[in-house]
């Protein structure tokens, strides 16, 4: 009896995926843990041919299998809630190790991170970079210095979060920072071959980007002029949050200039190791994707999918987070 019921059932369930196999995969999704969206793997174009940038090229198809992707950008609740249970203790809380920089005086050694401060109003000739300063006493609960905080800012994206930071978060959570491709392909919302997440048209109101000439003068077309509460701008096709803008996010992928889609064919996390040219002091580099609330047209302009910059694993910054996956 109990091996007809089986029998049955199978047929059943068989019959009911050829009639229906979008509810199937619909159901599918709720295998994913609370405040993850399930994506159905698949082929896409990985890249972009219409952008001006090298290391978005070249284009190739890749694919990927099926994984869940948290919903929102990590905030700064669930990551209070990791160092309460674990005591942990980011990178910029730390003081710099006199291995890697063994000529700073103890006193520049203070823990601190990078800062982005605006020159003044109106267009003038300044420093490339000379917008970011090392602020000390900079950090995740206190992100322009020692004087601010978080308070009322839980469901903020947690920022000054190392590559290190978000690898101890994820291992904490049982989970894994996004490989590039798993990145990108979760950012289009299943949309091929669009310039951004939501199609070809660039708009203020679909992400948290800069409007106005950088780094001088913000119109705050979006509303914001730094990072925005996560999920305050329209999902993608996915139903994920903030691909485009708000703050960069970590992958697991080693940056190198041109992107080698022969790579991610053959292994999920693309080249074996890292590095910019445009950064030689930074020995092995890592791919972060989906720009910021500091990206403008004049500048970066890094809010679109195929977009990616590098950044040493052992930096965070005002406008750097991150989101996890879990693999099926």
């Amino acid at each position: 009896m109990k091996i007809m019921k089986s029998l049955i059932f199978i047929l059943f369930l068989s019959f009911f995926l050829l009639l229906n196999p979008s509810k199937v995969v619909a159901q599918m999704s709720f295998s994913c843990p609370q405040g993850m969206t399930y994506i159905p793997g698949g082929t896409f174009r990985m890249g972009s041919e219409h952008s001006d940038f090298v290391e978005e090229k070249p284009v190739d198809d890749v694919t990927v299998d099926s994984f869940c992707i948290d919903t929102y950008e990590i905030t700064n609740g669930q990551f209070a809630q990791f160092v309460k249970e674990t005591g942990y203790k980011t990178v910029a809380e730390r003081p710099l190790s006199k291995e890697q920089f063994p000529n700073l005086p103890d006193e520049q050694r203070k823990p601190g991170s990078l800062v982005f401060q605006p020159p003044e109003e109106g267009i003038q000739r300044v420093a490339y970079l000379s917008w970011w300063h090392w602020v000390t006493g900079a950090n995740w609960k206190h992100p322009f210095g020692e004087e601010s905080d978080i308070i009322g800012k839980d469901n903020y994206p947690v920022i000054h979060i190392s590559y290190e930071d978000a690898l101890a978060y994820a291992q904490w959570d049982g989970k894994q920072l996004p490989t590039e491709a798993q990145w990108e392909y979760a950012a289009r919302g299943g949309l091929q071959e669009k310039e951004y997440t939501w199609g070809d048209q660039y708009s203020a109101k679909n992400a948290n980007t800069w409007q106005g000439i950088f780094p001088f003068f913000n119109t705050k077309a979006d509303g914001y002029v730094g990072a925005a509460p996560v999920g305050s701008f329209p999902p993608n096709g996915y139903g994920l949050y903030d691909m485009s803008g708000n703050v960069w996010e970590w992958t697991q992928d080693w940056y190198q200039v041109e992107r080698d889609n022969m790579a991610h064919k053959t292994n999920p996390k693309g080249p074996e190791r890292g590095y910019d040219p445009k950064k030689p002091q930074d020995q092995l580099v890592h791919v972060i994707k989906g720009g910021s609330h500091l990206c403008a047209k004049n500048y970066c302009s890094r809010y679109r999918p195929a977009a990616r910059e590098s950044q040493s694993p052992d930096t965070g910054t005002t406008h750097i987070g991150f989101r996890l996956v879990k693999n099926l």
